[in-house]
């Protein structure tokens, strides 16, 4: 007798005698993207859109022209897309927005949280200023926008947080303590709530990326990049558009059984 193929359902378990393609389809999903103007969020909110889900863009006021241009783009590939534009660093703020998010969504089921900026110099001479912006958006960002989604997922008993962290949350850098610490915060936040969100059907993971081809490098000396590049087994930065092939696995029901993990995506550079 031929065994069935089928589909599995995003909450369902494997069933004895049935052969299940993973599905990477995010037909009816609805996605928030924090960062998602430019860059890795930017290629994120693309490759989730191209899966079927519908886009809600956060953008600092700043990004609001390019935060446009993504929602043009994905509503281009036949999905829904709306810009939000506010200050991540104030809660009052995150609060608003989110629940504008929530209401205009009719809640989200995947939470990408990829805002952030460096404020990069020596230990030595960084004030408390440098430190606090970068923990404050990194960071506490982070824990503000996750606690007013993640809660509503578990009630519908499915949802994805996924984490942008960073190579240098991992191994550390020169000139980045600030940024370091935000980074290796949010591994630790991501394993906790995994573990504490795992029964309820959300599934919480992070991403390491290395040195990925976006504008936060325009400001590397070319010789500073080329020496990166030589420290990379592949040879080459990172694009971002890997980083959101990434984000897709992890948002995907084939991921269902992954949680509290952290992927590299940095082309060897760290093992």
């Amino acid at each position: 007798m031929a065994t069935a193929l089928i589909a599995p359902s995003p909450s369902s378990a494997p069933q004895s005698g049935v052969v299940h393609i993973p599905s990477f389809s995010l037909l009816g999903k609805k996605v928030f993207i924090t960062g998602g103007s430019r860059g890795i969020g930017r290629a994120c909110a693309l490759t989730l859109a191209s899966a079927g889900a519908d886009v809600a863009i956060g953008a600092s006021p700043s990004g609001e022209a390019s935060a446009r241009q993504v929602c043009a783009e994905i509503e281009e590939l036949g999905r829904r897309a709306q810009a939000y534009c506010f200050d991540i660093s104030k809660s009052s703020a995150v609060s608003e927005e989110c629940g504008r998010i929530s209401d205009d969504f009719e809640g989200i089921d995947i939470l990408v949280n990829n805002a952030g900026v460096t404020r990069d110099r020596s230990f030595r001479k960084m004030d408390r200023g440098s430190w606090d912006e970068v923990i404050n958006t990194n960071l506490n960002s982070v824990f503000d926008v996750t606690r007013l989604f993640i809660d509503s997922m578990a009630l519908r008993g499915w949802g994805r947080v996924i984490n942008i962290s960073s190579i240098v949350g991992r191994i550390g850098n020169f000139g980045q303590a600030n940024y370091a610490a935000a980074k290796a915060g949010l591994i630790g936040l991501t394993k906790s709530l995994a573990r504490e969100y795992a029964s309820k059907g959300v599934t919480v993971n992070a991403i390491a990326p290395g040195f990925i081809k976006t504008r936060m490098l325009e400001a590397v000396p070319e010789k500073v990049l080329q020496a990166v590049i030589d420290s990379t087994p592949v040879g080459r930065l990172g694009d971002p558009m890997e980083i959101g092939a990434s984000v897709l696995y992890l948002a995907s029901p084939a991921a269902g059984f992954i949680t509290g993990q952290v992927l590299d995506v940095n082309g060897g550079m760290a093992m």
